[in-house]
């Protein structure tokens, strides 16, 4: 079954999307992968089989780019079976100080980008009536309460609401849906290259400041998740008959989503008498 499925894995140059797809690759599947540049992603990879392998050079935010790269992928291999939409960025900075282009630019990577692979892969999907789709969010997807992370957990919530509309859009023409929540793993994800901090700043936002300095000089390098365990965890995921909606990746994911979970749970109670106060025939 391996030598026959199709993955598609945007973002694979690096992090998470380059360990899927040499993972994927040592296990017979057959892989498309996009980066800004094919050589370099060819270089990352590291893998000769061009019968197995197509590394496609893709502007995300271009709905032209994805359109070409999908009809790429249908030529080659035939077919999709997998989408991973891991491709994205961080961005760090206040509402008051994040500039419009960097909240759009965000946007394009980590949410439009998606949406444009979607309406173009989902066809083909759609035709041979299954397949499945990973839209990669983050537990700031679902959990957004850090300072300075605002647009970033907003691009990141949208990701989580699209996939569940998707879930259920898809599901009668036999595909399915999972939106995943990963935690800190050890990838270059807080690096330079891939962590856009705001060109301007304010001294009075120190939690702001405080949480960039401690994901740069402190996180980074030592998150608690190894992806390699994240990987095979989707192609697992991939693998089974009923595949979950929401997947949360990472022991700090996990404890992050409970509280989270406990604190809406908490709040709907107290405010039930509110709540219930607004029909028409309601009571006060």
């Amino acid at each position: 079954m391996n030598e026959s499925m199709v993955w598609l894995v945007t973002g694979a140059s690096k992090g998470l999307g380059l360990t899927l797809v040499q993972k994927l690759l040592a296990a017979g599947f057959n892989v498309a992968a996009t980066s800004r540049s094919a050589e370099a992603l060819q270089e990352a990879v590291q893998h000769t089989d061009a019968s197995q392998f197509l590394p496609l050079q893709v502007e995300l935010a271009s709905e032209e780019s994805v359109q070409a790269a999908i009809s790429s992928v249908i030529s080659h291999f035939g077919k999709i079976d997998v989408v991973v939409n891991n491709a994205g960025y961080g961005q760090i900075g206040t509402f008051e100080t994040l500039t419009d282009q960097e909240i759009r630019s965000n946007f394009d990577i980590n949410v439009f980008s998606i949406m444009n692979v979607l309406r173009y892969a989902i066809p083909h999907m759609r035709e041979k009536g299954s397949g499945h789709i990973f839209n990669i969010s983050s537990i700031i997807g679902f959990s957004g309460g850090y300072a300075g992370w605002g647009c970033y957990g907003a691009t990141k919530f949208a990701v989580t609401g699209m996939t569940e509309s998707l879930a259920v859009e898809v599901r009668p023409l036999g595909l399915t849906a999972t939106v995943v929540y990963p935690g800190y793993f050890r990838t270059s994800f807080l690096a330079s290259d891939s962590l856009a901090v705001s060109s301007a700043s304010n001294s009075e936002y120190s939690e702001v400041q405080a949480s960039l300095d401690l994901h740069t000089d402190v996180i980074a390098g030592n998150q608690p998740g190894d992806p390699a365990k994240a990987a095979d965890v989707l192609i697992e995921v991939a693998l089974s008959a009923n595949p979950p909606l929401h997947l949360f990746l990472g022991e700090d994911a996990y404890t992050a989503a409970q509280e989270k979970i406990k604190e809406v749970a908490q709040a709907l109670e107290s405010t039930k008498s509110l709540t219930l106060s607004t029909s028409f025939e309601a009571q006060r």
